[in-house]
């Protein structure tokens, strides 16, 4: 593996994700301490699931 090719680790200051699920009306949506938004949605389950890929792409 060539040098360039190597994924460095985040910095000892990264943000860390840590999501909650905003209820707007009928709407639920997440939002990560990032500053990530995700888009609302009308099942909180998907809203979890929308979460959940956003903390585990970091």
């Amino acid at each position: 593996m060539a040098q360039q090719d190597r994924i460095p680790p985040p910095p000892p200051d990264a943000p860390v994700h840590e999501t909650r699920m905003v209820e707007q009306g009928r709407f639920c949506l997440a939002r990560c301490t990032c500053g990530w938004r995700g888009p609302a949605r009308r099942a909180r389950s998907q809203a979890r699931t929308d979460a959940a890929g956003h903390a585990a792409d970091g």
